[in-house]
């Protein structure tokens, strides 16, 4: 049943509810376009690109995304890569010692690490065998000092997205906030979460610019959720946590979303073209469907064929050691050409 009381006062920390956020010289004067003199931020007034102090809310940057995703600016913080996001989300809404997050593994590990970082109790509730989440586990896992819940989807390191309907009854009945982490949705055949937002206050969707964007280097991780969320948010993020260069050059890729659009259809082409030959691998058991820009598969023995394709050159993901991922290789889809090497290699080494 669709729960009708969340609050989001009730969820931030008192320190932070009272905090008063810093105010720096780029915040206090807003540029206007005109020839201005400024000799406020003590920077170097020598011109060379980067002498300046970035917009500390990289206001072209947002208004780029906001344009694309039909999300209004003021429901989107950005940070210094996804981890940066998430840590902010800890730090706003989780108590130490007191409050605890969950997670479903076998997922992306560094949910786990904030939490520990942040001295917040972690509690973990297995995937099901199909890799979807056990609703009811989580519900009897979660009690009054849940804060927030981590849903990877498409999940990392399954590769596959989670069934909408879960998520829906997981923000309906979940008393905390909800942290979908959309890290790999641009592979995906399903909707963005964050086309939801009006419709549930509990969400908080993570996105990046590292995979579908080819941007990983310059660690650009982006948040939307609701104005009341991304105020709090502000609050205590860095002023000058998204550097000039990092800003330009988002904002060129995102402006040039024909040519990444393009590049995620040659990413999902080959995909399809490995899978194929995926399965003509003999030691692999079983391949594992996705809708990622990876392959999860499972093998006779993940330690010894890891090693193998390494000697070969070929660098894969060993996933072994995880929940449920006994025996598993993740291959990240690359080019045709670097495919076309993994493909040999697996087959040099079935022999």
């Amino acid at each position: 049943m669709k729960r009708n009381t969340f609050n989001i006062e009730k969820l931030v920390r008192p320190n932070v509810a009272k905090l008063k956020p810093y105010s720096s010289a780029r915040d206090e004067y807003k540029a206007t376009g005109t020839e201005m003199v400024f000799l406020d931020a003590n920077e170097n007034p020598y011109e060379n690109g980067v002498n300046r102090y970035p917009d500390p809310q990289q206001r072209d940057l947002k208004s780029a995304l906001s344009n694309l995703k039909k999300i209004k600016p003021a429901q989107i913080l950005l940070g210094n890569g996804s981890d940066e996001v998430l840590d902010l989300i800890f730090r706003a809404f989780c108590e130490p010692k007191e409050d605890n997050s969950i997670t479903l593994p076998p997922t992306y590990g560094m949910y786990k690490v904030l939490a520990e970082t942040n001295n917040v109790e972690n509690r973990e509730v297995l995937l099901k065998k199909d890799f979807q989440p056990n609703v009811k586990q989580i519900l009897e896992v979660a009690d009054e000092n849940s804060k927030l819940l981590f849903i990877c989807s498409p999940n990392n390191p399954t590769g596959n997205a989670f069934d909408p309907q879960v998520i829906k009854q997981l923000l309906n009945e979940f008393n905390g906030l909800v942290v979908i982490d959309e890290a790999y949705i641009d592979f995906s055949g399903y909707e963005s979460w964050a086309n939801f937002l009006d419709l549930y206050p509990n969400l908080i969707v993570t996105q990046t610019l590292s995979k579908a964007y080819g941007l990983a280097g310059i660690r650009l991780g982006i948040c939307y959720a609701s104005e009341e969320i991304i105020s709090v948010l502000n609050k205590i993020k860095p002023p000058y946590n998204v550097n000039e260069l990092t800003q330009q050059k988002a904002l060129e890729r995102v402006l040039a979303i024909d040519d990444v659009l393009d590049e995620v259809d040659a990413i999902l082409l080959e995909r399809e073209k490995l899978i194929v030959n995926l399965s003509e691998v003999k030691f692999i058991n079983e391949i594992y469907p996705t809708d990622s820009n990876f392959v999860l598969v499972k093998v006779d023995d993940a330690n010894l064929r890891y090693e193998q394709l390494v000697e070969k050159g070929i660098v894969i993901r060993n996933g072994t050691t995880q929940p449920l991922c006994e025996n598993t290789l993740r291959f990240t889809v690359g080019t045709p050409e670097e495919n076309q090497k993994l493909v040999n290699a697996l087959k040099a080494i079935q022999q």
